[in-house]
């Protein structure tokens, strides 16, 4: 095989360098950094989460179904939660909220069965319901304690 040098011109005089192909075409390192990332995640998992709850609804047999109603179940009360501790450290802040998302699916799930109401698409819509709401209180307070610092500066 034969190797295709290319010259690159350098940014400053613009004359050609003696570098070859191989510097020149190595793809960046680093193309995104990972703060830019975590929207982009974010939104994958609220795009996954509510796939997953409206398969639940709507009664879709889809080998998805299982897997991203899981999701849905264990995400929206977990960024709810983790929403609400945002005092805590970041690792605090997703065991609690992992244990609270599994908390809050087993008090449902017990509800349910003890008022002989089980349903999925029941219990679906009783997380998401509970989810608003401790999302709703936590911005709720938080507006409240912004216009009450407000008030007082």
């Amino acid at each position: 095989m034969q190797t295709i040098r290319i010259k690159a011109l350098t940014a400053d005089t613009g004359q050609q360098t003696g570098q070859g192909a191989a510097k020149d075409l190595q793809p960046e390192k680093d193309l995104l950094p990972v703060r830019d990332l975590l929207p982009l995640l974010a939104g994958a998992a609220v795009a996954v989460g509510g796939v997953g709850a409206v398969l639940a609804l709507v009664d879709l047999s889809s080998p998805l179904r299982a897997p991203f109603t899981l999701f849905f179940l264990l995400a929206a009360p977990g960024a709810a939660i983790a929403a609400a501790l945002r005092a805590l450290t970041p690792w605090g802040r997703a065991v609690v909220s992992v244990a609270g998302a599994m908390a809050l699916d087993l008090l449902v799930a017990q509800t349910m069965l003890a008022l002989h109401a089980w349903s999925v698409r029941g219990g679906v819509v009783a997380v998401a319901a509970l989810s608003s709401l401790i999302l709703l209180l936590t911005a709720g307070q938080r507006l409240r304690h912004r216009a009450a610092t407000g008030r007082t500066s």
